[in-house]
C-alpha cells in the first residue's frame, strides 16, 4: 500500500454506521454490528446466476454496459460503498469479463469503471463481516460492504485468471490499509467482541 505517500497521524473514526439501506438519509457515524441483516434486505432477489438485481429490468444498466462495449455480466448486486469522508452510499456493483462498474441506482449514473487489469489486490478480514476493499493500481481504492463479499471475490479471482492467467492476490487480515483518496490512507480494523464483529476505521 505504498503507492501513495502519507504522513498523516492516526485518528480514530467513530464506528461505521448501521445502514438502513431502504431509507434516504445517510450518516457518518454509528455501529456496523448488524450490517449483515441490513445489506441482505437489498440483495435477496435473484435474477439469475450471479445476477441478484435482474439487470434486464433496469435498461439504464444495459445502456451503460453497451456504451462501454461490455455485455457479459458475471455478477450484479446492490452494495454499500464507503466514501473517503466515511459516508455510506447505495451503489450497484457490476462485474463483467472486462471491468468493475459502480453505479448510482438513484440517478442511474455510472460513478466509476475499474478495468480488471488495474485491480491489484482484494482485502478482506478473517471474520464474518461484510466488508471488502479493492486495491486499484495508480488510483484510489474502494471500500464496500456486501453479504456476498466472498462470492464477489471468487468472481474477481476467476475472471482475472481466465482473462490473463494472472492470479489475483487476496489478502485476509483483521486489519488492513487502503487508499480512500489520492492523499488519504485509512486503516480498517476488525475485532470479535462477545460474538459480534466490531469494525473501526482509522485515518493514517
Amino acid at each position: 500500500m505504498s503507492r501513495f505517500l502519507s504522513a498523516y497521524r492516526s485518528e480514530v473514526v467513530d464506528p461505521i454506521p448501521r445502514p438502513q439501506y431502504d431509507e434516504e438519509p445517510e450518516s457518518d457515524n454509528g455501529d456496523a454490528e448488524n450490517q449483515n441483516q441490513e445489506v441482505s434486505k437489498e440483495s435477496s432477489r435473484s435474477g439469475g446466476v450471479g445476477d441478484y438485481i435482474d439487470i434486464q429490468s433496469r435498461p439504464y444498466l444495459t445502456k451503460i454496459l453497451e456504451k462501454q462495449g461490455d455485455r457479459k455480466v458475471l455478477f450484479a448486486d446492490k452494495v454499500l460503498k464507503f466514501t473517503s469522508s466515511g459516508k455510506i452510499k447505495k451503489r450497484i456493483l457490476l462485474i463483467t469479463s472486462r471491468a468493475i462498474y459502480i453505479v448510482d441506482p438513484e440517478t442511474d449514473v455510472l460513478k466509476r469503471r475499474i478495468a480488471l487489469a488495474a485491480v491489484e489486490k482484494v482485502f478482506l478480514s478473517e471474520l464474518d463481516d461484510n466488508f471488502f476493499a479493492i486495491n486499484v493500481l495508480y488510483e484510489y481504492d474502494v471500500l464496500m460492504a456486501s453479504t456476498r463479499k466472498n462470492l464477489i471475490v471468487e468472481v474477481l479471482v476467476e475472471v482475472t485468471r481466465t482473462a490473463s492467467d494472472y492470479e489475483l492476490e487476496v489478502s485476509r487480515s483483521n486489519s488492513f490499509e487502503y487508499n480512500a483518496a489520492a492523499n488519504l490512507v485509512k486503516e480498517i480494523r476488525f475485532e470479535l467482541v462477545e460474538g459480534v464483529v466490531k469494525t473501526r476505521i482509522l485515518q493514517k
